[in-house]
């Protein structure tokens, strides 16, 4: 059921976005120029000779100054970019003035299908991060198959900006220190829209897979470039949860240059070119995203094995609107195959229960330290009309989570694509 606020109204995610008057969009360029300022970064343009809207505009993410480089890319012309509720928070007014359509993240809603369509129509940018959340790890996360149907849909030529050195220089593990990183980005035209025209969906899906594929560890490796920080391994415990050494799960902690595990007493040191070196015996893992994608392999395992389960007690928060997070007290959430995410609580003189099944969440939106409630890690169970902002009480488990919530959804994917394949038998 759903939960209740004494009547109140919840954003409407369907309004047609604005078209962006030009002061605003010589505001966001000039407020993109000052942001840059004191920062090293380069963006090259490939491919986009001759290019003017209407196109896509997809783009990897690692942190706000990506808003800012992409500002630098697209001027002057107009753009219109999909941005999460919370990105709302306190500010709706100014959201719509700057053209942005408003989505709740993982949520399959045709109000957003529909804006696209009319900002395309009208000749502008429609600009997306189909990650829909800061990269965890700085190399790619999950990318949707319904980017490529997308694309076909709408028939206008598609263009990717990826980033390097965005992630190095803030990491999402740690983005209150940032690190002196050059940033380095390319803006490219990677389909025509004839190509689009020609393409299969699987193609389109093809090349957005290819254009979106990056590494920061191994960028940073490759381009020789120092992190001397002397605090630059601080919060990388929050994604690399389980040591490799004695496999405990969400005992590691980090402090300056290491990363450690408070199980087994193991650490590792984060050098200045971005490897990891255990300080004693065998080095498990060097590469910060091959650590990242052993866990996810464990957790895969685990639901194979039909032993994955988490509950937990969790402080619930709400954003039905923009003005405030509604603060709904103690509740309890469950996770499992069969079900997903049932989240159950008690408010306002009324119980309310929350679900969110398996296939109908192909990643998790999470927050370490998240800046707008709580300086707390919690994660996020959105409907189509309301968002729930989850703080368990249990330490270091979210990214655990968002695992789960993928390869679920994989899971189910493969089942629904076997089952459609099989046909009947004659």
């Amino acid at each position: 059921m759903d939960v209740n606020y004494k009547n109140k109204k919840r954003y409407n995610t369907g309004k047609k976005p604005i078209r962006q008057p030009l002061f605003i969009v010589f505001l966001i360029y000039i407020l993109s120029k000052i942001m840059l300022i004191g920062k090293k970064y380069k963006l090259e343009k490939i491919n986009m000779e001759g290019l003017k809207p209407p196109y896509i505009l997809f783009s990897n993410h690692m942190y706000f100054i990506d808003f800012e480089i992409a500002a630098m890319g697209t001027f002057p012309h107009r753009v219109n970019n999909i941005v999460s509720i919370d990105g709302y928070y306190r500010r709706p007014w100014l959201m719509e003035l700057i053209g942005a359509i408003c989505k709740r993240k993982y949520v399959a809603e045709l109000n957003t299908l529909r804006s696209i369509k009319h900002v395309l129509k009208r000749g502008d940018i429609l600009c997306m991060y189909p990650e829909a959340r800061y990269t965890p790890i700085g190399a790619t996360s999950f990318l949707p198959d319904t980017l490529g149907q997308m694309v076909k849909m709408n028939k206008v030529p598609l263009v990717v900006i990826c980033h390097h050195g965005n992630h190095l220089h803030t990491p999402f593990w740690n983005f209150r220190k940032a690190r002196k990183v050059p940033m380095y980005a390319t803006m490219t035209q990677v389909l025509t829209a004839k190509q689009v025209a020609e393409m299969s969906v699987e193609e389109i899906n093809d090349t957005i897979k290819k254009a979106l594929t990056y590494d920061e560890y191994k960028y940073q490796k490759e381009n020789n470039i120092k992190i001397t920080e002397p605090y630059r391994a601080e919060g990388l415990h929050k994604v690399l949860y389980q040591c490799p050494h004695c496999m405990a799960e969400s005992k590691m902690n980090s402090k300056g240059t290491e990363i450690f595990c408070e199980e087994c007493g193991k650490r590792w040191s984060l050098e200045e070119n971005g490897e990891l070196k255990a300080l004693d015996g065998e080095t498990e893992f060097a590469h910060i995203p091959s650590w990242f994608e052993w866990e996810r392999e464990n957790v895969r395992a685990e639901i194979e094995r039909g032993e994955y389960h988490f509950e937990d007690e969790v402080e619930v928060y709400s954003l039905p609107r923009c003005r405030r997070f509604e603060k709904l007290g103690k509740g309890y959430v469950t996770h499992d195959p069969e079900k997903g995410f049932v989240l159950k609580g008690h408010h306002r003189g009324e119980d309310y229960e929350i679900h969110r099944s398996p296939k109908a969440t192909n990643s998790l939106h999470i927050e370490y330290d998240y800046c707008y409630i709580k300086p707390y890690d919690c994660f996020d169970i959105s409907t189509e009309n309301d968002s729930f902002y989850c703080y368990p009480t249990k330490k270091n488990v979210i990214t655990k989570l968002a695992f789960a919530v993928e390869e679920l959804y994989k899971i189910n994917t493969i089942k629904k694509v076997k089952k459609a394949g099989a046909g009947p038998h004659r």
